[in-house]
């Protein structure tokens, strides 16, 4: 009797630890397009600083994690007391980065997910045919004692607006964006390559849909 109750310890332990590893990492409510923010005319305008802003990603599969960076083009935001009311950002998605390998691995992984490999163009991101991804803010609110924000992201053509947790600060002509890691379902957008949930039979030999980000933005006032 005490080794059943003892079992059942240990069962509900690894349950509750599961789910709030679930749920450390929220998935972005994400729904269809909507119409683009519109500033305030006392709004002030920032450019974003693209030596300075970075988007960290991270991508599972049953072998393993990695783990990596994408760089921003440009963009722009109109802010008032620390108050996003609209911008845009662009991200370089030739700019991708492997940051958990070296070496060859760390370039054949690069090659693979940029889609410059002859043959394997599609499987990810054919940075060739699209090689932007864009963000364009329709709206920011609070939940929860948390900033939102909300947004129309651009993929290889596809369009859905997503919502995640952000911190602002506005200190003197500096404005930073900071995101809580959030999570992207990338079959949303057409990213399917070895998705279960879209091919059958892949066994064990599947990556994850959920691609988690975190963005950390730097601009300055125009």
């Amino acid at each position: 009797m005490k080794k059943a109750i003892f079992n059942l310890f240990i069962i509900t332990g690894i349950t509750m630890v599961t789910l709030g590893c679930k749920n450390e990492n929220k998935e972005a409510n994400t729904e269809d397009a909507r119409e683009a923010a519109v500033a305030n005319s006392e709004a002030f305008e920032f450019m974003v600083d693209t030596t300075a802003s970075v988007i960290e990603w991270k991508g599972e599969k049953p072998t393993g994690t990695h783990t990596g960076t994408i760089k921003l083009s440009q963009g722009t935001f109109k802010a008032n007391d620390s108050i996003v009311e609209s911008g845009n950002f662009v991200v370089d998605m030739k700019s991708i980065e492997v940051t958990d390998l070296e070496g060859e691995d760390k370039l054949k992984l690069e090659r693979h997910l940029m889609g410059t490999v002859k043959g394997k163009e599609g499987d990810f991101f054919n940075v060739e045919k699209y090689p932007n991804t864009s963000f364009e803010v329709t709206g920011i609110s609070q939940k929860e004692g948390k900033t939102m924000l909300q947004g129309n992201l651009t993929m290889k053509k596809e369009t859905k607006n997503v919502e995640f947790p952000v911190s602002i600060s506005l200190n003197g002509d500096t404005l930073e964006l900071t995101s809580d890691s959030f999570v992207i379902d990338r079959t949303k957008w057409g990213v399917n390559y070895g998705s279960k949930s879209v091919f059958d039979s892949l066994g064990d030999k599947f990556i994850n849909d959920e691609i988690e980000l975190t963005i950390n933005l730097k601009a300055y006032k125009a």
